[in-house]
């Protein structure tokens, strides 16, 4: 579930061990703020009644921080590891209360958990009262309950996953959500084509559908087009993609996209497909595809071998070959 990735992921972290946390190293410093009050242990209470601050163990802040920026240091992140990563490693340094059990919730704005196997979306997200983006990319998600996402979410990424049905995710869906990406999926249309309407996703402004099933161009943009948001689309990958009128089908069908397919659309290429909206009779279903070998190796040569003589009752030899590609 993405709730035991994320605490995996924060013990990774180690948002509570040194040069994070409250401990030896810098228990002067939040002595003031962990003393017990009204008869409540704080933070920093020693059941053993040791509480003598231990001075000559102590490090600065700076000290901490460089341990963390260094890529010399032992404890410095990893290169690939998110800013948010950072973030919350640095605030354990400098404010390591707000980061202790339950408060993590109340700071986490982004959430990148990507290949780590994860199946299901579970309630435990709930938690995450402010998160705003998540990633959820490269797991083997195939269904996601919209009532499991904080309604807070403003990217909601889902590439390489397994997810054929989007019915789940937009019965509750976050409405204030501006990007969805559900690229290298497996999605088909038309029976997915009903879910992409402003009536699940009104504040959408960029939308991933790369690398899926769809097929039907007519249908899709009917839905597509009450996206009034919308100015970043990508659908390449997709078998409509082969038919010669789409990209110029697609300029003239949704006038406020910006970009389509990782591709600038400027006014030259506009005012270029003007018009071929209102043309859906020069969008054919089919595609022609023709394919030249120019040499195949490893095959016997027939015309090598030695010819009969004239007259001669040797028997016929054929020779046959069957050549397979796939593309």
């Amino acid at each position: 579930s993405v709730s035991r990735a994320f605490w995996e992921h924060l013990r990774h972290l180690g948002l509570q061990d040194f040069p994070c946390g409250l401990g030896s190293w810098n228990k002067s410093r939040f002595d003031a703020c962990t003393r017990p009050r009204k008869g409540q242990p704080g933070l920093g209470a020693d059941p053993a009644g040791q509480e003598e601050a231990m001075l000559l163990g102590d490090e600065s802040p700076e000290a901490l921080m460089e341990l963390l920026s260094d890529w010399h240091s032992p404890w410095a992140l990893p290169p690939d590891c998110s800013p948010q990563d950072q973030h919350l490693r640095e605030m354990a340094v400098l404010a390591p209360e707000l980061v202790h059990g339950s408060r993590i919730f109340q700071v986490l704005r982004s959430l990148r958990i990507v290949g780590k196997g994860v199946e299901e979306v579970d309630n435990g997200l709930l938690q995450l009262e402010q998160l705003e983006e998540l990633i959820l990319s490269a797991n083997q998600i195939s269904s996601i309950t919209s009532a499991n996402l904080p309604r807070t979410l403003k990217v909601l990424e889902l590439c390489c996953n397994a997810v054929a049905d989007l019915q789940d995710l937009c019965t509750q869906p976050p409405p204030e959500l501006q990007h969805l990406g559900l690229g290298y999926n497996r999605l088909c249309g038309p029976s997915q084509d009903k879910y992409l309407t402003a009536d699940f996703w009104p504040n959408l402004i960029s939308l991933d559908l790369s690398f899926n099933n769809f097929t039907d161009l007519l249908g899709l943009v009917s839905q597509l087009s009450s996206l009034q948001k919308l100015r970043i689309l990508v659908l390449q990958g997709n078998p409509l993609v082969l038919i010669p009128t789409y990209r110029g089908f697609l300029v003239d069908s949704l006038p406020k996209l910006s970009i389509l397919d990782d591709i600038h659309i400027g006014p030259d290429e506009r005012h270029q497909f003007h018009g071929l909206a209102r043309q859906p009779e020069l969008i054919r279903s089919e595609a022609r595809v023709v394919v030249s070998i120019g040499e195949i190796k490893g095959v016997p040569d027939p015309s090598a071998r030695q010819p009969l003589e004239v007259g001669s009752e040797a028997p016929v030899i054929t020779y046959s070959y069957c050549v397979m590609y796939k593309f």
